[in-house]
């Protein structure tokens, strides 16, 4: 079927011959004539493609009809960017792509963009997983249905481009680059672009160059909810440091006026800016939109004659580039090609295994080596503000400082950020001096918000950094985990594999900490972590440990390019002492940064018993090693497993660590409900089914109350004596006698 037969389309075939068309301004505003044809075109182009998505979806070949219908001005505000200019888009952006398109030689954004439509596993950008509007080769990330949580991380690479030409390292996008990010009128109202504004503001205030221009596409609706007059201006004008353009897409050249002083402004301040592009929203919000429910059918027909397709077609025909009668026969080409390359695209391949939608989750990379250690002068110099502790044990908290020292070192592109993370080194003292040996250029103070620490975590790792974001505390993270779920993990898999978010986020957590309630500081849940695919969370228990496991996360940043959690036990950082006041049974030597790091899910194992195994991590490890230590004064011998790595869990390895033992205790201090001691509950029981006895201690399902109350609901070193006991049909010793 052709889009000529449209309803709408004969509609203004229609008002062309009675010349209907609305008036334009005469001149071009310094647009010339091929300029003016050129964007023209890429609107129709945009318009049709739009049409044909869903006459398509009426016969079950395409699958998304959010269109563009109304917004192809931003086809102008692509002109007036770079090619190279990041661009995070607005799910309305379909000419913005299509023109940019045009700026690289050898696009093909037709045909793409109808692959997208049609899901085909040959789509060049997402491979059929998703109809998003992006391309490696036009520097345009895949964005899928943004509600602003796209501009957290645009704020980030903004920031990353300039920090690249502070630390004079060769990123993926230039020096003088700017970054692009669009969004809707009801987004501005999402506190996720509230919180991406205010912290380009925040960062600009303080004169730190920030090269970003946001532009808010505003057609006065979020879906059926009208946007009150005047919010939007009133909004985007009261920011500090963020300068204001404003332009109306029935205005072509205004448009790409506008477009090029914004984007010049920024270019050469290094500051953000918005531009505010009044637009109309055409056909509804989606193919399944009914407007009528909600909306006036005068109101509706009242905003047609806002389409900018017709005030750009008026001055096309207006400045003689084309007779009525060429601009019919033009369009009915224009689109028996789009119908030509549709039917190709609906007959392309389509995902049809598990194995290969999955396949772009966490690719497998080639192997790029690791940077050269420090020679042994270097590392002396370093560790000159710690010399006297050195050769020593020393606790958690200390020894991953010293990595993270020996990492940045080794590592010069590690950027680590968060609050408080420079001169006072972190809430418990774990960045302590990092800022004084690698400067503020690599050890950064954010603001307060755990979105635009993220978000500038994924900017910097798109940029080629490897970003080391800090979260204070596990219960913070809740405030902005669709960061992490909805943008940062899910990068590689609408992009098959192209982009990625090499990064590793150390997050400070889980319970048992004296003095802390929960459940902002004692925080013992990471189940919104366990369903994210692709991602890893390492989780240590002691310093040896923290210090192999944080140069693994930072290899497989590095090195696949993989999204790790690094989840450090907040009461054992400064624990030194495992059964009696000053045994010091819990500190550890630092192993040398050559040392070999554990294959990634291998658990550690302590005692042979065939008998009994626990199975733990962090906390519960260190109270199964108290237990384990009474027990064998009973002459109660029982093995003991780490699991370190908590996502995913390596079933294999871990039952090669059980080895003989038909018994399994597994202590987690998480609660009963969502904790990862569920998962390994069931993967053993299906992996060898009938072979364990396994049984678990959890805390309960409850948040962590204050002082000793929070040990009712966590589980204790007594408990797991008694549990094992149980396990082994044997008494108390106390008992026997």
């Amino acid at each position: 079927m052709a889009v000529q037969q449209h309803p709408w389309f004969i509609g203004f075939l229609q008002q062309i011959r009675d010349g209907q068309l609305p008036e334009t301004a005469t001149g071009l505003d310094g647009l010339t004539a091929a300029q003016l044809f050129d964007l023209f075109e890429t609107q129709w182009q945009s318009r049709l493609l739009d049409l044909r998505s869903r006459l398509m979806q009426a016969k079950g070949q395409s699958f998304y009809t959010i269109g563009s219908s109304g917004h192809e001005a931003n086809a102008a505000v692509a002109a007036a960017l770079r090619p190279t200019d990041p661009a995070f888009l607005h799910y309305r952006s379909g000419a913005f792509f299509l023109q940019r398109s045009k700026q690289v030689p050898g696009q093909t954004p037709l045909h793409d963009m109808l692959l997208s439509f049609a899901a085909s596993s040959d789509d060049p950008i997402s491979g059929g997983r998703h109809k998003v509007l992006g391309s490696l080769a036009l520097n345009v990330p895949p964005q899928t249905s943004t509600i602003a949580s796209h501009l957290p991380k645009a704020v980030g690479t903004a920031f990353a481009i300039a920090l690249s030409q502070r630390l004079h390292f060769e990123g993926q996008w230039p020096a003088d680059s700017i970054a692009y990010c669009s969004f809707g009128d009801a987004s501005l109202n999402h506190s996720t672009a509230q919180g991406a504004l205010n912290a380009a503001s925040w960062t600009a205030f303080q004169q730190v160059p920030l090269p970003m221009l946001f532009v808010c596409e505003d057609n006065g609706l979020g879906i059926s909810t009208p946007t009150p007059v005047g919010w939007v201006q009133q909004s985007l004008t009261q920011r500090p440091e963020l300068k204001y353009f404003v332009a109306d897409s029935r205005d072509i050249a205004g448009c790409y006026r506008v477009a090029c002083e914004a984007a010049n402004y920024v270019r050469r301040k290094r500051k953000p800016a918005v531009l505010h592009l009044a637009t109309v929203r055409l056909f509804g919000h989606a193919g399944s939109d009914a407007e009528v429910a909600y909306r006036k059918k005068e109101r509706i027909a009242d905003e047609l004659a806002l389409d900018p397709l017709a005030f750009i077609t008026a001055q096309v025909l207006q400045q003689g580039l084309m007779s009525a009668y060429q601009l019919a026969d033009w369009l009915e080409q224009l689109d028996s090609q789009i119908e030509r390359i549709a039917d190709v695209a609906a007959s392309r391949p389509k995902l049809t295994s598990a194995a290969a939608v999955m396949a772009s989750i966490a690719p497998v990379r080639p192997v790029s080596p690791a940077p050269a250690l420090l020679s042994e002068g270097e590392r002396t110099e370093l560790f000159s503000f710690d010399k006297h502790n050195l050769n020593k044990p020393q606790h958690l908290a200390k020894l991953l400082n010293w990595t993270l020292h020996d990492l940045m070192a080794q590592y010069r592109h590690i950027v680590m950020c968060g609050e408080d993370v420079a001169k006072k080194g972190g809430v418990y003292n774990v960045s302590q001096h990092l800022v004084h040996a690698f400067g503020y250029n690599r050890v950064i103070n954010t603001l307060l918000d755990e979105q635009s620490i993220l978000g500038l975590a994924i900017g910097l790792a798109q940029q080629g950094f490897i970003a080391m974001p800090e979260i204070q505390f596990l219960a913070y993270v809740h405030n902005a985990e669709d960061q992490i779920r909805g943008e940062a993990a899910t990068l590689p898999f609408f992009s098959n594999g192209q982009y990625h978010n090499g990064m590793v986020i150390r997050i400070a957590g889980l319970a048992y900490q004296k003095g802390f309630g929960g459940h902002f500081h004692n925080d013992n849940s990471f189940a919104v972590f366990r369903d994210i695919p692709g991602l890893i969370l390492l989780c240590p228990s002691h310093g040896e440990d923290a210090a192999l496991l944080l140069r693994q996360a930072v290899q497989l940043a590095h090195q696949q390019k993989r999204l790790v959690i690094f989840l450090e036990p907040i009461a054992l950082y400064m624990t030194r002492d495992l059964l009696t006041a000053g045994d010091g049974g819990w500190l550890r030597d630092y192993p040398t940064p050559d040392c070999s790091v554990p294959a990634l899910g291998e658990p550690a194992v302590y005692g042979d018993s065939d008998e009994l195994c626990i199975i733990s991590y962090a906390n519960g490890y260190y109270l199964s090693c108290q237990a384990e230590a009474e027990l064998r004064q009973q002459g109660v011998q029982i093995r003991l497993i780490d699991l370190r790595c908590l996502i995913p869990l390596h079933i294999d390895a871990i039952i090669t660590a059980i080895g003989s033992c038909q018994k399994v205790l597994i202590v987690d201090e998480c609660r009963r409900r969502g904790s990862v001691s569920e998962e390994l509950f069931t993967l053993l029981h299906e992996t060898k089914p009938n072979t364990f006895q396994v049984e678990r201690i959890t805390a309960e399902d409850s948040f962590i109350p204050l002082g000793a109350a929070a040990y009712q609901v966590l589980p204790s070193a007594e408990q797991i004596k008694q549990q094992v006991l149980s396990m082994l049909n044997r008494q108390p010793q106390e008992q026997q006698a």
